[in-house]
């Protein structure tokens, strides 16, 4: 099977698809303004593309959020996605806030301190969704919610989510289309939580080798056995499956103990449906 074609999208079909979500997704909501975090990266750059499209860029606020360790060209990037669509900006540094929590444990490594500040970072994007009248746009794409590779009621936290079905080399291919900024593009792509932080880094492997791993396994629903068979090393194949059962927790709502006839999130579902 040639995985790289299965991948390769049409990118205008997409973004019309992705588009129109946005949009009809607002409306059986009742809203018509978004919210989003921005770090200049090219999964919240692409969602804000999108949703600049989808609304217009008067109803879209994007929210620069640095910490103190963050990578000065984080915000110049975010700034020209700022700048290239047309949106409505704030920056708040989020260092004043989080920083007093971490000086009480000094001891507290890197996964903890990142999801203190991911987690920051969604009390700012939820809290300004009041004041905004707005709902929050998630940045998280398919391979990142796939490998748990996010912070649950942090990053991950979103209310519509137009990325959550592309894989991340995916993304890529849209961000080419819709004309993303090269330094955008080049960049190694990173969650900015510490210096010289990188995703791939980070993980141990890249997404261009995980995301043909996933298809298989996720799109094809092929077994370790077929994977292996079709070339990826065995130890690498093991490593994506567990990632991918130990972090299904984090794909669910609350799983909730039914103990009447329709009970939330299982049996009542979709009020949204039954319209106006």
């Amino acid at each position: 099977m040639d995985v790289e074609a299965k991948l390769s999208l049409n990118t205008e079909v997409t973004r019309r698809v992705l588009v129109t979500f946005l949009r009809q997704e607002m409306e059986r909501f009742g809203f018509r303004k978004a919210v989003l975090n921005l770090s200049g990266g090219l999964d919240s750059s692409m969602a804000c593309f999108l949703a600049a499209e989808a609304l217009g860029p008067e109803n879209v606020l994007a929210l620069l959020l640095p910490y103190q360790t963050s990578a000065p060209e984080s915000a110049q990037h975010a700034e020209q996605v700022v700048a290239i669509t047309g949106v409505a900006s704030k920056t708040i540094d989020i260092t004043p806030m989080v920083k007093p929590y971490l000086d009480l444990f000094p001891d507290m490594d890197n996964i903890r301190r990142g999801n203190v500040m991911a987690r920051m970072r969604m009390i700012v994007l939820y809290d300004h969704t009041v004041l905004w009248n707005g709902l929050a746009v998630g940045t998280s794409n398919k391979t990142e919610l796939l490998l748990g590779y996010g912070t649950l009621f942090g990053d991950m936290a979103s209310a519509l989510n137009p990325l959550g079905d592309l894989y991340k080399t995916q993304v890529r291919q849209m961000a080419r289309a819709v004309g993303m900024p090269q330094a955008i593009l080049d960049k190694p792509p990173s969650a900015d939580l510490w210096a010289g932080q990188t995703d791939e880094g980070e993980l141990g492997f890249t997404y261009a080798e995980v995301d043909k791993l996933l298809y298989l396994i996720v799109d094809e629903r092929y077994n370790f056995d077929e994977a292996v068979s079709c070339g990826f090393e065995p130890r690498f194949v093991t490593t994506v499956i567990r990632r991918l059962r130990s972090s299904q927790y984090k794909r669910l709502p609350p799983v909730i103990a039914k103990v009447s006839r329709r009970d939330v999130g299982h049996d009542f579902l979709y009020p949204r449906d039954w319209g106006s």
